[in-house]
Formats: C-alpha cells, structure tokens, sequence
C-alpha cells in the first residue's frame, strides 16, 4: 500500500472511533465548545513550535544562529507533518536531514541533533511517570491504566539503556557489525561507507554533547515547557465540555494513548491512538464526553500537524525535490 493509502486508512479510522462512541450526542456536544478555547488550543500548539524551533537552533549551536527564526520554525513544522504522514513516524529524523542539509549542515550533525532532542522527551517522560508513579500511590487508578502505566515505563527505561549502551560499547558493536556484513558477503567498500557515516555521528553527538551545561539545561527546559502545553490540550478540552477531570489523569491518558498509536506503525498512530484514549476515557467521563474530547482533541494535536505543515513541508522539500526530478527527466 502506497504511503496516501496508508494515511487515508489511519484518518478513516482515526474518524470512524469517536463518531461510534459518540453516536447521535457527538455532533450536539461539538457545537456547544467554546470557540475562543479552540482557537486558544491552535494558538498553543503553535507556541509548542516556536519552542521546538528554539531547541533546535540552540542544539545547533552557531549553525542555529543562521538558520534564522523564520526558517527554523518551518523546519520543525514540516519535520512535524512528516512524523505525522509517515508510519511510525519514520519520516520526521529523514525529512530534518534533507532540511537542515539546504543550509549547509552535515546530515551526521542533524541526525546527532534529533538524537539529543529524543534523548530529552525520553527523560522528560521518564521523569513524569516517576512523578505519577507517586502520585498513584495515594490515588485509585484502574489496574488496566497501572497495568499500561507499568509496561510504557520498562519500554522507555529499556530505551534509555539500550542508547547508553550503545555509546558506551559503540567501538565493540561496531566492530560485531563488520563481522556480521562480512558474513552476509556485503562489499568491502560500502561496510567502511558506512562505517564512516557511524563515526561521523558519533563524533556530532559528542559535540552536541560538549555544548555549555546552560544551554543544554534550557534546552530541557522547553522540552519540559513543550510537553506540559502539549498535554494540557485534552485537559482543557474536557474543561470546554463541562467536565473537571484532574490533569494527571487526561496526561497520563494521552500518554497512554500516543505510546499504543507509535506501537502500531500507523501514520500519527491515528486509530489505535484513539481506541486506547476512548477505553480509558470513557469510564471517567462517559461516552459522548469521550467521544467529543478525543475528536478535537486529535484536531488539535494531529490534523493541524497535517493541515498547516503539509503546505510548508510541500514549499521546504517538496517544490526543491520536485524540480530535481524535473530536471533529471530533462
């Protein structure tokens, strides 16, 4: 299946959730949420990109500086419609590279760049599950909810120390995967090719690495702003409904939601994202609340993604790979 196909699937299903569990009460409850709040929702989802924007220029060091504002915002904006278009996100850490690379910086610097920005999201949730963690042991929490609370702790745990693993035996699992290539008979010059890609970036993470402890530490910090605006969206969306369910509860049920939608290779994990939040809602709100707060909470925090980064990432790389095909033709 092309890759429209499989983003119409995942909208088809990402819609056919909801519109089931709201039944004839959906539409009704959609009408009557305030539209001030909605737009005040877009308003902080572009705030989260100019945050992203300022991270990645900071993780660039002086390369960020001449990146610019302007340019840097559109680059995470089209970065971000990638990760939601392409399967498991899968696109967003290819389409960065061939962005930053029309400005002249090194694809093992820009792959070194969305490592250290991964690194900080995976610490940042890793911090806030120890902080629900606490908080559920003077709280009741259903056992389904510990149950995917406990199991999406070990996944990120085991993520964080397979990554420092592999920088801290890189020389010996390097050296396992030559012996391994030989094995498979691959060419002598494309195992030293890429090799030599693998140094390259090892070298640019340790320099992103070595970058001052005061940049490195704001750079943190917005992450830690950037993920606390982006999952306040569904709170206040249930508050817009008439619905005061607690804060810990609507983040740690996107949490939830967002790490079932990456497990299942869908575009923006549309469907599997929006099956999970509706089991784990609607006991707390009921269905038609439910089934209301996950459709514009997914309006706001994915068809936006694809609705405003689709032109951008269409005039960023689309235009400029379109005029090389154009010209390879010719």
């Amino acid at each position: 299946m092309t890759r429209l196909g499989w983003l119409t699937l995942a909208l088809l299903l990402a819609l056919l959730v909801p519109t089931l569990l709201g039944g004839s009460d959906l539409l009704p409850r959609l009408q009557r949420f305030p539209l001030a709040l909605l737009m005040g929702l877009f308003g902080m989802i572009v705030l989260c990109w100019c945050i992203n924007a300022l991270r990645l220029r900071l993780l660039l060091g002086t390369q960020g500086a001449a990146l610019g504002r302007v340019r840097s915002l559109g680059v995470i904006m089209a970065t971000e419609f990638a990760i939601c278009s392409t399967p498991g996100g899968s696109g967003g850490p290819l389409a960065l590279v061939a962005l930053l690379a029309r400005h002249r910086v090194r694809p093992a610097q820009s792959s070194a760049v969305f490592a250290m920005d991964q690194l900080n999201d995976l610490v940042f949730f890793l911090c806030a599950m120890f902080g629900i963690v606490i908080y559920m042991l003077f709280h009741r929490f259903s056992a389904s909810m510990q149950g995917m609370l406990l199991a999406s702790a070990l996944m990120m745990f085991a993520g964080l120390l397979a990554g420092l693993a592999i920088l801290r035996w890189r020389r010996g699992l390097m050296r396992a995967m030559g012996r391994l290539l030989r094995r498979l008979k691959v060419r002598d010059a494309t195992c030293r090719r890429w090799a030599r890609k693998v140094l390259h970036f090892f070298r640019a993470f340790a320099a992103t690495w070595r970058l001052p402890k005061r940049v490195l530490a704001l750079v943190f910090g917005l992450t830690c702003l950037h993920w606390a605006l982006r999952y306040s969206v569904l709170y206040l969306v249930l508050r817009g409904l008439g619905t005061d369910l607690q804060w810990v509860s609507s983040f740690l049920v996107q949490m939830l939601a967002l790490s079932a939608g990456q497990f299942s290779l869908l575009p923006g994990g549309a469907g599997a994202a929006e099956l999970t939040s509706a089991t784990l809602l609607t006991p707390m709100v009921g269905k038609s609340t439910a089934a209301a707060a996950i459709l514009i909470w997914r309006v706001v925090t994915y068809y936006f993604y694809l609705v405003v980064g689709g032109p951008v990432f269409v005039c960023l790389l689309g235009k400029p790979l379109l005029e090389r095909l154009r010209l390879a033709r010719r």
